[in-house]
């Protein structure tokens, strides 16, 4: 296998919403050419007043540190979404180029949802890679585009060289209960079918792929079986 593909997974939780003890969670892979390439960056240092459901622990950066690597030692930051729970330390990689859709980049500008944390995500665009839907990042790195969540969210494939493949849903599916090819609008959401045509995309893709282990965004039952930094898959 090329030096230049992932080796490792770490999973991090940095934080949670205590009400439903909901984990909010990072990424790290890192390749064996020596590339860290973080995946979202979890909550900034100070909760905004419309966010006081979500509270900080141990942060992406004290996580890092554990590991024996410091913010400028991540070359990527892969952008899944400017939510506050996923972009609020952006700022403390500043050597990192930052992935993100080009649609949710453009969306974000103009759109008071992620107003709270602009400081974090808007970044230099010299920093900054647009990418239009599915893309390879690097081999056995790949971004799946699944706008439904919000516009241009995007979820991440890892292809390990002991595990296979890993599907990182993100917020495109946070709960496994929602992984079925079953119809679920309650009416609740005015974007219910993009979100199931994204939903249906990923199932498709496990199936095409074979692939073992599907990590969601948000679910507690499943982040209690997995394993968490300072462990990793390989």
């Amino acid at each position: 296998m090329s030096q230049n593909t992932p080796q490792r997974l770490v999973l991090m939780q940095v934080g949670f919403m205590p009400e439903y003890e909901i984990p909010v969670v990072c990424y790290l892979v890192q390749t064996g050419d020596g590339r860290n390439i973080l995946i979202d960056s979890g909550l900034p240092e100070i909760i905004p007043e419309d966010a006081t459901e979500f509270e900080n622990g141990r942060d992406v950066i004290e996580q890092l540190a554990s590991m024996g690597l410091k913010p400028d030692d991540i070359d990527t930051v892969i952008s899944t979404h400017y939510d506050g729970d996923h972009a609020g330390k952006h700022a403390a990689f500043t050597q990192a180029q930052y992935v993100v859709q080009r649609v949710h980049h453009l969306d974000a500008a103009s759109n008071p949802r992620y107003a709270a944390i602009r400081p974090q995500w808007d970044q230099p665009m010299e920093r900054i890679r647009l990418v239009d839907g599915d893309t390879e990042l690097l081999p056995g790195l790949e971004l799946i585009e699944t706008s439904g969540h919000v516009p241009g969210h995007q979820s991440v494939l890892v292809r390990l060289p002991r595990m296979g493949a890993i599907l990182l849903t993100i917020d495109a599916v946070p709960f496994g209960e929602g992984f079925t090819r079953d119809e679920q609008d309650d009416g609740s959401s005015p974007d219910a079918e993009a979100i199931r045509a994204s939903t249906i995309k990923l199932l498709d893709l496990v199936e095409r792929e074979h692939i073992g282990l599907v990590i969601f965004g948000h679910d507690r039952e499943q982040w209690e079986t997995l394993k968490k930094a300072p462990e990793f898959y390989e």
